[in-house]
């Protein structure tokens, strides 16, 4: 595929390895640089890339002729990489989206700024896809549904049809959200979770919707990279 674009990813851990690979392989952008902040950085090259700080991006790389994609999981309820994705903008950067060509991606499908999708997912008609939304592999998203900001959503979830997801949620593997169900922002829902009825807002469902409880901001414990 034909090189036209060049592109900046922001972190060094697994998901940056993976976007690396997705980008320089199936995509038409060109990764010519890694950025970390400062006080994280581990090395100065990955790839035979250079490491640069987060901070002083803008002074290595002119944002003019560079876009940015933010490699990072569900840290912080996705608020780590919400954050990194709006300095970068505040710098001056287009954000980067990716979409496997191995992918379903229906034609009337509306996605936000500096999304991913993995291989075989399936976003059916009228899918509602927010920024910032990451879709590991294997998902299905059924026709109608929503998904908002800053969501991540890890591999072989199934929401279904008539679905409202609110921004800053995890979805995790092997989830089962049946339709016409609304999930408030700031939600876990956990790896093999049955959601059948609504969810309010900042709970964590590790069963059925009605054994949700707690906080998710507060009970949330992530580890350092995902797949």
């Amino acid at each position: 595929m034909e090189k036209t674009r060049k592109l900046i990813i922001v972190g060094d851990s697994a998901f940056a390895e993976i976007a690396f690979e997705y980008f320089m392989h199936d995509s038409g952008f060109e990764v010519v640089a890694f950025s970390v902040e400062r006080k994280f950085m581990r090395a100065d090259a990955l790839f035979g890339r250079p490491v640069v700080p987060f901070e002083d991006l803008e002074s290595h790389f002119a944002p003019a002729a560079h876009s940015v994609f933010v490699a990072i999981v569900y840290t912080q309820l996705n608020r780590l990489r919400t954050r990194l994705a709006h300095e970068a903008e505040q710098k001056g950067f287009t954000l980067a989206s990716y979409v496997s060509s191995y992918a379903f991606v229906w034609r009337n499908v509306v996605q936000g700024a500096h999304c991913f999708i993995f291989e075989n997912n399936v976003v059916q008609p009228y899918v509602t896809l927010g920024r910032n939304v990451v879709l590991w592999s294997g998902n299905h998203i059924g026709h109608h549904s929503h998904i908002g900001d800053n969501c991540f959503v890890a591999s072989h979830a199934v929401i279904s049809g008539f679905v409202t997801v609110g921004a800053n949620c995890m979805i995790g593997v092997n989830a089962t959200i049946i339709n016409n169900v609304t999930i408030g922002a700031d939600c876990i829902i956990g790896a093999g979770a049955l959601v059948s009825k609504d969810v309010e807002a900042d709970r964590v469902v590790k069963g059925e919707a009605g054994e949700a409880s707690g906080s998710a901001r507060r009970l949330h414990r992530v580890p350092r990279d995902a797949g």
